[in-house]
């Protein structure tokens, strides 16, 4: 690869630092005149490509290709912190005597992911009064009872048997699905198609004990993650850069093989050529996870390149289940239109111009 391409193009993984890291593509960078590296819009949706690799219920796998670091990254913060969801955010705690304290279960409750559309909601301020728009309601009372319970045995001595009483705890663990919505205003009606509800019915709140009990009210209401994470509708919003490895040399024979184990499963196939020999060659560098373990050898030096390709992001959502992963990345990338509205409008009123390209 020319030097200049791969400078351009690749980030290069060395033993113990990596080069290549900011780009270089900005106007008269270059003496050659056949590209001046000004960004152009037509040029632009020409290369921008996204292909969706995996798509499940909560998980979402895509390439964005052909975009800027920036702009790859912009996508993720939007994702983790711009996004609203509906969270418990007030906890009214009307009876606990559990060994949980009011704080402890208050903070325990607003992790709990509430499955309910936030879209439909307007976000509440502190002068607001709570409404049927901006609020719901759950409620939870549980009590721990005991429970009588005959065992019977045989002595074996005497050949008898025996009736052996013990205490049965009912309600021993608190779990999320032990909250109840309560619908307030016309929200039965609005929300029939799809009642909000815990996302997981089974995530542990508090453990009780015989005669001990938890009563509370539980107001949800509308956030974003920048303000508290309970509001982030993500579990997992990365990415990373597509690896490419060039194999500058041949590798054969038992060096092949030895190759392989360099990298993860997969990733190098090892295949016999034309001279019968066994020789190394890449397949999908795609599952590498670039450890670098193939540049502690010796005997690989100067025979293999570890590279990313720069403009080529591997993104993985993983949603929380409120809304689902292809959704959210839609709700991000309005986000970021809006903001680049914003922008817009504040350099018109500098300029006085309202003709701004965008």
């Amino acid at each position: 690869m020319d030097p200049i391409e791969l400078k351009r193009t690749r980030v290069v993984l060395h033993k113990d630092h990596v080069s290549n890291v900011s780009s270089i593509d900005f106007p008269q960078n270059f003496d050659n005149g056949d590209d001046d590296m000004a960004w152009d819009f037509e040029k632009f949706k020409k290369n921008f490509k996204v292909v969706i690799s995996s798509f499940k219920k909560d998980h979402l796998e895509f390439d964005l290709i052909g975009i800027d670091a920036s702009i790859a990254n912009a996508f993720r913060r939007c994702l983790i912190s711009e996004i609203p969801t509906m969270a418990i955010e007030n906890v009214f705690v009307l009876n606990n005597n559990s060994i949980v304290h009011d704080e402890i279960l208050s903070q325990r409750l607003g992790l709990v992911p509430i499955k309910a559309d936030p879209r439909i909601f307007q976000f509440k301020t502190p002068e607001d009064e709570a409404t049927d728009l901006n609020t719901l309601v759950f409620k939870m009372k549980v009590k721990a009872t005991k429970r009588r319970k005959f065992v019977t045995a045989r002595i074996s001595e005497s050949n008898q048997f025996e009736q052996t009483e013990f205490l049965n705890d009912d309600n021993f663990n608190v779990l999320s699905k032990h909250l109840v919505w309560e619908a307030q205003g016309d929200q039965e009606e609005r929300l029939a198609a799809d009642p909000p509800r815990p996302v997981h019915d089974d995530i542990v709140l508090a453990k009780l004990r015989p005669g001990q009990e938890i009563d509370i009210e539980v107001h949800c209401q509308k956030g974003i993650g920048k303000e508290h994470a309970k509001w982030s509708p993500v579990a997992t919003a990365s990415y990373r850069l597509l690896p490419d490895i060039q194999i500058l040399q041949p590798v054969t024979g038992n060096d092949a093989v030895k190759f392989q184990k360099c990298f993860s499963e997969g990733v190098v196939e090892v295949f016999k050529n034309k001279q019968g020999e066994k020789e190394a060659r890449i397949v999908n560098p795609r599952k590498d996870t670039v450890s670098r373990e193939v540049l502690r050898h010796k005997e690989f030096e100067n025979k293999v390149r570890l590279t990313r390709i720069r403009d080529h992001f591997i993104f993985n959502v993983e949603s929380t289940g409120i809304l689902p992963p292809h959704v959210l990345f839609g709700e991000a990338v309005q986000v970021l239109i809006n903001k680049c509205k914003r922008v817009k409008e504040a350099l018109s009123e500098l300029t006085g111009d309202m003709d701004i390209d965008q």
